[in-house]
């Protein structure tokens, strides 16, 4: 079913949302603006340049950087659904976006926020072979099994934001169409909605908890097996080297996943809406922003990359 004919079957009177923004203090309007758009150029330079750097080097052809590079494809891609109309909004003193826009935004937002849990899941796995397992490697993390793995990370993302949808689909609403917040998020839905319920909280709940939980539980288990087997080894050196290869990672999934937890999995009551919008602003804006950043900047395999793609332009 489209956003549209969603959209059309929905008994509500509101053709459109007028989006508060990240603070309704004029004088910060601009500053804002200025930073934001520069932590949107870093996103998309960041990101789309490390996916360019794993196509051009056949090195970094393998399943660590193959998932790394749909997170960077996903952290592009769920940025540019949300900062374009953030930074429309430090601009404009009204900023509108009509219904169907609203749910096609919180439709994507949904889909690449559930990937990006899943494929952070799915690196994790990707470790533990690697570190609990490396004669099978090669055998466990093969291209099909990685295809596999992928279409699962997006299948999860479609469910997410179909579920997510859906639970909108029986609701309404009313006369009041502004939304406090630079998004359209599910949490501020609601409460514009004349007939949200308990229900509707709980399947925001549940679904959460399938977006975060699971992935959660399946990267601490990995680890429970890396810190094992990591412990195991004899040298500090080789110890040293294996947790190297893990650190980045858990730096990244320690900023998404602290920052959407604090964020959803929290009754909307106890949650003040300053607060809800920076943990919203950290995990929408900042975390895509980071994640290029901490795995060039940590990793040695991307250096040599980078260096080398730098020199060959250089020679050219």
């Amino acid at each position: 079913m489209t956003v549209k004919r969603m959209a059309a079957e929905n008994t509500s009177s509101v053709t459109e949302f007028i989006l508060v923004g990240l603070t309704e203090q004029s004088e910060l309007q601009i500053p804002f603006f200025i930073v934001f758009l520069g932590f949107y150029v870093v996103t998309a330079v960041g990101n789309l340049g490390l996916i360019t750097l794993i196509g051009l080097n056949s090195h970094l052809h393998i399943p660590m950087y193959f998932f790394l590079l749909n997170l960077s494809f996903i952290d592009f891609s769920y940025s540019t659904t949300l900062t374009p109309k953030m930074l429309v909004g430090f601009v404009l003193r009204k900023n509108i976006i009509s219904y169907a826009g609203c749910m096609t935004q919180f439709f994507f937002f949904c889909f690449f926020v559930f990937s990006e849990s899943y494929i952070l899941s799915a690196m994790a796995y990707d470790r533990y072979v690697a570190i609990c397992k490396p004669l099978l490697y090669r055998v466990t993390m093969s291209p099909q099994v990685c295809s596999y793995l992928l279409s699962g990370v997006y299948g999860m993302g479609v469910f997410g934001a179909v579920a997510h949808m859906g639970n909108l689909q029986f609701i309404t609403f009313c006369a009041d169409n502004i939304i406090n917040h630079y998004m359209c998020d599910i949490i501020p839905l609601l409460e514009l909605s004349c007939n949200s319920s308990f229900i509707n909280l709980l399947v925001v709940f549940v679904v959460v908890t399938i977006g975060i939980g699971v992935p959660i539980v399946t990267i601490f288990i990995s680890y429970g097996f890396i810190l094992s087997s990591i412990l195991h080894i004899s040298s500090k050196e080789g110890r040293s080297k294996a947790f190297s290869t893990c650190t980045s990672h858990i730096i990244v999934v320690s900023l998404f996943f602290g920052s959407g937890a604090f964020m959803y999995l929290k009754p909307p009551s106890s949650l003040p809406l300053a607060q809800g919008k920076v943990s919203s602003v950290f995990y929408t804006a900042v975390v895509p922003m980071l994640n290029p950043l901490i795995y060039s900047l940590r990793n040695k395999d991307v250096k040599i990359a980078l260096k080398k793609t730098l020199s060959r332009k250089v020679f050219l």
